[in-house]
């Protein structure tokens, strides 16, 4: 947790001056966000803050790196919740809703809609070119994430080893996802407040540098809105309510289709991950690939990386690929409906059950936030957890370069577990070439994550057109 929060522990609730937001003028803002919310957390949370903090300054620099804090303590994604978080710290419940329902409807679209256009016209020349040049991309923008996660994360040799550790238990051992979280979460929560001084210190995605602008600058003020005080009550009605819209549909599903229609295996498996994903949207993909690809076979691994490649290029969170994984899903396996009316439903669906816990996990538990603040053990946790996730994408960049760069791979069998390796005489160098020609932009050159996906894909097109 930052020092700007640790100190925050030791203030007093005061009484919230009347902020002078009108909910209209939010709505807007919020909309904006969402139009500008490309480039991963990272990038999203910069523009909430440039937005929200420095430009609007309706919340200050403590406030807002405390709601931060609290969100990467949750599962899901945390620029998503940010949004809904702050959106309900100004505006109450339809606040939230707001904030976080916008922060996904354009993303939604936008890959509802390219969906489309990949199943009826994915096999034509000029989109499968489309298709090849940003899969090369989308590898260095991985690879790119392990280093900017890693260099943030990784300050000593104990969290190297958790990184390391968990690399070797999925790629290796096939361990699951939620067991490696789970292992690195209990480890920093009992090393924390044993004074090991290795799990001191939070990671993030925190802003840095310009002026700071303080709370006591801000509309909303140092102050803690009557709204926001812990209240038992509300907390338990509005959980009770969100918990209902998510889960009705999944039980129905089952009581009506059974347990092996495919619409039931995506509210379950998707209603899952919503619980279990730690660590942002690359952690989250590192988790779907495994099972979309491996264990339910929805999808193919280089259709995992044209998911990644529309989730890249559209805004919004980068756990929107899971709707693209759920359209495909539902459009080859569902019967008795068109293709196209059951992968639409299925996007839905997957879409519905992967946020509406987001919204839960607010609701729920940001007013009780502030007894959060300078939690030695839960800080140590995230900690932990951070450094596994590092571990989680290196695996997801080794995954995607073995799919992308090669045309065949072999399993390696060793007991219960397998892995798989590439064969190098099945080396495709025009994708090394694209993806080479990615990294060097975005490594030396420091070239922009769009920019890139958009030359790469227009490369691949002309490769392919020419070829």
């Amino acid at each position: 947790m930052t020092v700007a929060a640790t100190e925050l522990a030791e203030t007093p609730f005061l009484a919230a001056r009347e902020h002078g937001i009108a909910f209209g003028d939010a709505v807007r803002v919020w909309a904006r966000i969402a139009a500008l919310s490309f480039g991963g957390p990272a990038g999203q949370i910069a523009v909430m803050h440039r937005i929200l903090v420095e430009e609007k300054k309706w919340i200050g620099e403590e406030r807002f790196l405390h709601a931060l804090n609290y969100c990467m303590l949750l599962p899901g994604p945390e620029a998503q919740q940010l949004a809904a978080y702050i959106g309900w710290l100004l505006h109450k419940t339809k606040g939230g809703l707001v904030a976080g329902g916008l922060f996904v409807l354009p993303g939604f679209l936008a890959i509802l809609g390219l969906s489309y256009i990949y199943v009826l016209l994915g096999h034509a020349p000029l989109i499968e070119g489309l298709f090849f040049g940003l899969k090369a991309a989308v590898l260095a923008v991985v690879i790119q994430a392990v280093v900017r996660v890693g260099s943030r994360a990784l300050k000593n040799n104990v969290l190297r080893g958790i990184a390391a550790a968990a690399f070797v238990a999925i790629f290796f051992l096939d361990a699951p996802f939620p067991l490696i979280v789970l292992a690195a979460a209990l480890g920093g929560y009992v090393g924390g407040p044993a004074g090991i001084a290795a799990f001191k210190g939070g990671g993030g995605h925190g802003p840095a540098g310009g002026k700071i602008v303080h709370d006591s600058e801000t509309a909303l003020g140092e102050g803690l809105p009557d709204h926001a005080r812990p209240n038992l009550a509300w907390s338990l009605k509005i959980s009770g309510t969100l918990l209902f819209l998510w889960l009705a549909p999944v039980v129905l599903l089952f009581a009506l289709a059974g347990p092996d229609n495919v619409f039931s295996q995506i509210a379950a498996f998707f209603s899952q991950m919503a619980v279990v994903t730690f660590g942002g949207a690359y952690a989250v993909l590192a988790y779907v690939a495994q099972e979309a690809v491996g264990t339910y076979g929805w999808l193919q691994p280089g259709e995992m990386l044209d998911g990644l490649g529309l989730a890249e290029t559209t805004p919004g969170p980068l756990i929107m690929v899971t709707q693209f994984v759920g359209f495909l899903a539902a459009f080859r396996e569902a019967t008795g409906l068109p293709p196209l009316v059951a992968a639409t439903l299925g996007a839905i669906l997957t879409t519905w059950v992967t946020f509406v816990p987001c919204f839960l996990w607010i609701f729920a538990g940001a007013p009780f936030v502030e007894r959060l603040r300078g939690n030695r053990a839960l800080s140590a946790a995230l900690s932990a957890i951070t450094a596994a996730v590092v571990g989680v994408i290196l695996n997801l960049a080794v995954w995607f370069a073995i799919h992308t760069l090669f045309r065949k791979v072999a399993e390696i069998r060793i007991g219960g577990a397998g892995f798989e390796v590439p064969v190098l005489a099945s080396l495709n160098l025009p994708a090394l070439v694209l993806a080479a020609t990615a990294a060097i932009a975005v490594f030396r050159f420091k070239a922009g994550m769009i920019p890139v996906l958009l030359v790469s894909a227009g490369l691949g097109a002309v490769y392919v057109l020419i070829a």
